[in-house]
């Protein structure tokens, strides 16, 4: 039909007739629709050799062209006609840059950004975005960090980035695959905190931060930012991302359960629940050792389950594909380390999981790290009506818990030292034969313990009773009045405004940095829930001066830094042509910048060399007072990212008591979580099961067995039978016979078979409290 049409003008031209420009302009529409851009190129020649304004039927055949899907084609037509004098519309202008960065042509759409620039029209926030969604896929997030810092620093509030410029900056960091990009995921984040008044993260921003932090494990704050995620509606669905760039919901999980971070697990599980998002497969974490994220925090960590029966491990290895090959292993990335073991194909080799009771002891010690630090800058103030005895009773008592039990028991004791009696106890307790003479079984030990060595395993040493630990209740009633004020702002306004001091702030006795418990100076970077972007914290939480009493001389001076950067960016930015910064993308592998910590420290050592800027008062009153008198700080300038985004629960979370560590805790966290897979769509293995109930027996808690028996059988698993008759052996030992019989019910009930001793011992252990009560009767 083209054709015809084409031969019919040709004839009324031959002719001498003169087409109409309505007539021009159908077959501009037809050539646009069918992907003919050069005989369109042709027509508008002819157009413009008969006089007519060609440039309408030029917008409409590249607008033709572009709903077709014929980038090509519009493209070569559109940058022809604007190299020749014809002007676009603004909304042509949008049209293309948009559909070419959709499609990734990235030069095309940087071609028609300057043609539009030379045209009299500035690139806009809008275009910027077009052009970091293809920069942010590039694997080379410098590129699309120098187009960002274009935007910052332009001095012109049309092209000033937004939430979607921040997101796509920090997905090229989070998704680059050279090295540790987390620092500078912290450094945009801090950026985007201080012009928090302008804008506001949103759900797509949170997912990508918590990507970032699961996948370089900084667990934290992932934690943190999925807190603010799981505000917003389908928030989880957003992260799993449908199991893309490497599945990170099932990342965020996995980390959370590698720490023994089983609180934060269960917060996650229910907000899933809340989304209707299922779990992922990947997430479950099975492991060499049959277990997933159900019990693989339960101590013994790194152990297989016993199942109370004799596995088949060749068997096993069998049906794997152990003899055919198909047997899965697990692989790291080629040629270079994993930056994270809980990578692809990390779920054939389980990394060293930290337990539940690990993760509640730190937590301990970290907290009374913080209230020790306190006391230090508070003094006796923070104990309130107290004595300088009660000040070092209280600081002994939290260096002692800080310090934690005497690590020397845990070596052995040299076996050229050992009597024949301990020699044979640590053969006998490593089921290794235990006959010979003295010096067999010294090489004996020697060797077994070499072997050890070079396994990762930990030496044995003879059991040790812990001493229970004393209780002086007037000590933690003085610990109690401790107060951090962490994420408290307005707290710390008033003392920078030199309010809440008084007399009692200085300490009773001065104790230098060097008498410090070693682990208060090794886990520093731990005091507090933003370590983790220390620079972050530094640039924006200014309430960080909770570690010190203050704010740091340095934080004081970062204002004026600001300022001084944002003055050179103006600099930078009056070079013609708004759009120049991106000619990065030709000289990419020449890209370099100066991190934000080497322009606070230039700044520094700038100020370092004014005379009368480089001194400060040692005591804090009167450096708070000569910050004030200087004008360095100001207190407006004092806020959180909790403060800046209106994280309300941020404070709860704070107020929120430590749990201290108890094995029936534990069971109890891992029936929640076990049942909360199974409704999410996971499916727990029998070693899950059986770590469960182990620990249930370790407790003991009668209680939870009949629950765990009823799930595993729900499942199709099956213990052996000495698990069984271990599980009513303990009941009936402990006089839980009501928890005996439910079991032995719900044992026939499932068609397994009851032992008639442990038949026996159950009715017998009935029947003598019955006759007991009949001989009091009689």
């Amino acid at each position: 039909m083209v054709i015809m049409k084409m031969q019919s003008l040709r004839r009324e031209l031959s002719a001498g007739h003169r087409p109409l420009h309505e007539t021009c302009i159908a077959l501009i529409r037809l050539f646009g629709s069918k992907g003919f851009g050069t005989r369109g190129l042709e027509l508008l020649a002819a157009m413009g050799k008969l006089n007519y304004d060609i440039r309408r039927a030029w917008i409409l055949l590249v607008e033709e062209l572009v709903r077709g899907r014929f980038m090509e084609d519009a493209n070569r037509v559109f940058l022809k006609g604007a190299n020749g004098g014809l002007r676009a519309t603004d909304e042509l202008y949008d049209l293309m840059i948009e559909e070419d960065c959709k499609v990734g042509d990235h030069s095309n759409a940087l071609d028609i950004a300057y043609a539009m620039e030379e045209a009299g029209r500035m690139a806009t926030t809008f275009h910027f975005n077009c052009l970091l969604s293809v920069q942010a896929t590039c694997g080379i997030p410098e590129i699309s960090l120098a187009t960002f810092e274009n935007m910052e620093y332009g001095g012109e509030d049309y092209m000033k980035p937004d939430t979607e410029s921040y997101n796509w900056v920090i997905q090229a960091y989070t998704r680059a695959e050279s090295y540790d990009r987390v620092q500078d995921v912290a450094e945009l984040l801090g950026m985007m905190v201080e012009d928090h008044k302008r804008i506001q993260p949103n759900v797509k921003t949170y997912s990508l931060l918590v990507e970032c932090f699961s996948k370089y494990c900084v667990v934290r704050e992932a934690i943190r930012h999925f807190r603010a995620l799981r505000k917003f509606e389908g928030g989880t669905k957003v992260l799993h991302h449908e199991g893309k760039f490497g599945d990170p919901l099932s990342l965020y999980l996995r980390a959370l359960c590698r720490e023994g971070r089983i609180v934060d697990l269960l917060e996650a599980l229910e907000a899933m629940a809340k989304d209707n998002q299922p779990i992922p497969p990947r997430a479950m974490i099975l492991s060499r050792k049959y277990r997933t994220l159900v019990s693989s925090w339960i101590e013994p960590l790194q152990e297989e389950a016993e199942l109370g029966y004799e596995i088949d491990y060749v068997a096993r290895y069998v049906a794997e594909g152990g003899l055919t090959g198909e047997r899965k292993r697990w692989v790291p990335r080629r040629g270079k380390t994993p930056l994270d073991p809980d990578c692809d194909g990390f779920i054939y080799s389980n990394p060293m999981e930290t337990s539940l009771k690990q993760r509640c002891l730190e937590d301990w010690r970290t907290h009374h790290r913080k209230l020790l630090k306190m006391l230090r800058n508070e003094g006796l103030a923070a104990l309130g009506d107290a004595s300088e005895s009660d000040y070092l009773r209280v600081e002994e008592r939290l260096r002692k818990i800080i310090r934690g039990p005497d690590r020397n028991v845990l070596k052995p004791k040299a076996a050229s030292k050992m009597l024949v009696s301990e020699l044979k106890d640590e053969l006998e307790a490593q089921g290794l034969p235990t006959d010979g003479t003295r010096n067999v079984l010294y090489q004996r030990v020697q060797k077994a313990r070499r072997i050890n060595r070079s396994r990762g395993r930990p030496l044995w040493v003879p059991p040790v009773e812990e001493e229970e630990e004393e209780v002086d209740e007037e000590v933690d009633e003085l610990i109690s009045r401790i107060q951090l004020h962490e994420g408290d702002t307005e707290f710390w306004k008033r003392r920078f405004l030199g309010e809440g001091f008084d007399g009692n702030h200085v300490k009773p006795v001065d104790v230098e940095a060097s008498e410090l418990p070693d682990e208060l100076d090794e886990d520093e970077d731990d005091d507090d829930d933003d370590d983790d972007i220390e620079d972050v914290a530094k640039e924006v939480e200014d309430e960080e001066a909770d570690e010190e009493g203050g704010v740091e001389v340095e934080e004081q001076s970062e204002s004026q830094d600001a300022e001084r950067i944002v003055k050179a960016k103006e600099a930078e930015a009056k070079k013609p042509l708004q759009m120049i910064g991106v000619q990065l993308l030709k000289d990419s592998d020449q890209t370099s910048r100066m991190s934000k910590k080497s322009r606070r420290r230039a700044a520094r050592l700038a100020v370092a060399d004014d005379d009368d800027d480089d001194w400060f008062p040692e005591d804090i009153l009167e450096a708070f007072k000569e910050m004030r008198n200087r004008k360095v700080f100001d207190v407006e300038d004092m806020y959180t990212i909790a403060d800046a985004w209106g994280w309300t629960w941020e404070r709860e979370v704070k107020k929120r008591p430590l749990h201290r560590w108890s094995q029936e805790w534990e069971v109890e966290l891992a029936i929640k979580l076990m049942l909360k897979v199974i409704e999410l769509g996971g499916t727990p293995t029998i070693g899950d099961c059986a770590m469960i109930l182990r620990a249930a027996i370790r407790a003991p808690m009668p209680s939870a067995f009949l629950k765990i028996l009823q799930t595993t059988h729900s499942l199709g698993y099956q213990f052996g039978s000495s698990l069984y008759d271990e599980i009513i052996s303990l009941c009936v030992e402990l006089g839980e016979l009501d928890a005996a019989i439910a079991i032995v019910a719900d044992l026939e009930t499932a068609g397994i078979a009851v032992p008639d001793q442990t038949l026996d011992r159950v009715i017998s252990a009935k029947q003598a409290p019955e006759s007991a009560a009949e001989e009091t009767l009689s």
